[in-house]
């Protein structure tokens, strides 16, 4: 019974700023990553979780089910400064993987990114461990590189390289475009590498492991799209919109 309760509980979405994340809180995101990825230790993921800005956190009452650490840089890529929003450590308890609360947590805070800074161009740069995280990109964005049904643009291509060479260095391949992981990286569990054939029969994933065949060692494929109003499709504004935010900025 209590294993029905929780997956029908409305989850609660809280968006914060880094420094006010109790160290409890991270354990217990900690221990929620480490159920779904190996070659994790709490040294590296809270040196990694240190070096962002925000986290977004899903909650079942008390229980953190689920969160994303979001980065924002500032890089000068083709001669000008950029504004890149790099997302980190991302999971969601299986038991809620049909939940919306995460994308639409994530659109409230790219909204938020666009009142700041309404002057500049804004660039979401993904990196895929896996084809859910990649799916996240067509169900959300009317436009993304790469992808199975478009050419990169030039000046697209150039963008990506840039940050992808500059947050992660001689990681970055920019030949295949993937974030080498070399063994040492973490990666999904076995169980989780596993893809079901009706799946396989989705163009997106089917591009995402062509892209991608090394995911379950680690390799992550390096994504850019434009944060932008018009860039964001219908069912990114009906998520948003059926979800409710705490900031704790």
């Amino acid at each position: 019974m209590a294993e029905e309760s929780a997956e029908i509980m409305p989850l609660t979405s809280v968006i914060a700023r880094l420094p006010r994340v109790p160290e409890s809180q991270k354990e217990s995101m900690f221990l929620l990553y480490n159920r779904y990825f190996s070659n994790v230790s709490l040294t590296s993921f809270l040196h990694d979780m240190n070096e962002k800005d925000w986290v977004i956190q899903l909650r079942n009452g008390p229980n953190i089910v689920g969160f994303s650490t979001l980065q924002v840089l500032r890089l000068p890529v083709g001669g000008a400064e950029r504004i890149f929003l790099f997302s980190g450590d991302t999971i969601v308890d299986q038991v809620h993987w049909q939940s919306s609360a995460l994308a639409g947590s994530f659109g409230h805070f790219m909204l938020r990114l666009m009142a700041d800074y309404e002057c500049h161009p804004l660039y979401w740069f993904l990196i895929s461990k896996g084809y859910r995280t990649y799916r996240f990109l067509p169900v959300y964005f009317k436009s993304f590189y790469p992808a199975y049904d478009r050419v990169t643009p030039p000046d697209y291509g150039a963008l990506l390289h840039g940050v992808a060479s500059r947050k992660f260095g001689h990681a970055y391949d920019a030949q295949h475009g993937l974030i080498r992981s070399t063994g040492q990286k973490e990666h999904l569990k076995p169980e989780l590498c596993e893809i079901p054939e009706s799946r396989r029969k989705d163009p997106h994933v089917r591009f995402f492991l062509e892209k991608n065949p090394a995911y379950c060692l680690g390799d992550e494929l390096a994504c850019i799209a434009d944060i932008a109003r018009e860039n964001l499709n219908k069912y990114a504004w009906r998520v948003i919109e059926n979800t409710a935010v705490e900031w704790n900025a």
